[in-house]
């Protein structure tokens, strides 16, 4: 019963990435017969070429600002429609939809809201007194512009945290509230850590997903302004299916990869000062 899956994953997940670091050891454009150039790929990676420089510093200033962004507004939102209102099945649907919009429709979508002339954002910043925003089209802006974008499809998250709430004991809010405690308390001593595990889980799918962004520079910005949104996974999709640099894309990917390992080791590796598991420290 399991063969399925289990062939599944060897035929087009390991085999696929250990095809791609034999080839990351290779000069290949795909049309041509693979030449082995050792570490040749790597070595001029991070010695002759500055747009890698470029693009991991896009990305991780990408990653460090959307990430938290999102996990909070999830959190936050996951909160109020944990109450017990009217109406509440209509709001979780009207915040989860945006999440299983494609892709390419959101970043469709988000051209118009970001268009400096008659895009809505700019409408609204003009209507309350505020001076027009280039958005996607300003180097300084790009990258806060697509990071607030990324708010938009917080979906995922948002479930994923309200089912963290609905699982926190009743009777520990009873009791904090008989000793007491008021709404500011209870959040910090009884759903913070009770919830903690499940930040934990948002937190590191958010940084490996957000490391591998690329449809919003495919679709909206093309790597640019001058290069300021030219994400990793972007400039690995150049030098493979633009520039035939097939070996040299390989070799992005497992760079890729490496940082992506680092960056989860940490998050695992200090978890245990701060997340929390039936109550306790891990």
């Amino acid at each position: 019963m399991a063969l399925p899956a289990i062939l599944g994953f060897l035929l087009w997940n390991l085999l696929p990435m250990l095809a791609s670091l034999v080839i990351s050891f290779t000069e290949w454009s795909v049309v041509s017969r693979p030449k082995f150039v050792g570490i040749a790929n790597f070595s001029r990676m991070f010695n002759h070429d500055p747009l890698i420089w470029k693009s991991l510093y896009v990305t991780a200033y990408y990653t460090f600002l959307s990430v938290p962004l999102v996990i909070i507004s999830a959190f936050l939102v996951a909160t109020l429609l944990n109450q017990n209102v009217r109406g509440l099945p209509v709001f979780r649907t009207i915040f989860y939809l945006p999440s299983v919009v494609p892709a390419v429709a959101n970043a469709v979508l988000w051209l118009w809201l970001f268009n400096p002339d008659f895009g809505l954002l700019n409408t609204i910043l003009t209507n309350i007194g505020f001076q027009k925003s280039l958005w996607i089209y300003d180097e300084k802006t790009v990258i806060p512009s697509l990071a607030l974008m990324s708010v938009w499809g917080m979906g995922n998250t948002m479930i994923i945290f309200l089912a963290g709430l609905q699982g926190v004991p009743r009777q520990l809010y009873e009791a904090a509230e008989i000793d007491g405690a008021n709404f500011i308390q209870r959040w910090l001593y009884i759903t913070l850590p009770m919830v903690s595990s499940v930040i934990f889980f948002n937190l590191v799918m958010g940084l490996i997903g957000t490391f591998q962004v690329f449809s919003q520079a495919y679709v909206m910005t093309e790597g640019g302004p001058n290069n300021a949104s030219l994400f990793m996974v972007y400039y690995l999709f150049r030098n493979a299916f633009q520039y035939g640099r097939m070996g040299y894309a390989c070799a992005i990917a497992w760079t890729l990869f490496v940082i992506v390992l680092v960056f989860t080791i940490i998050v695992f590796k200090t978890s245990p000062a701060w997340v929390y598991y039936e109550g306790e420290r891990r």
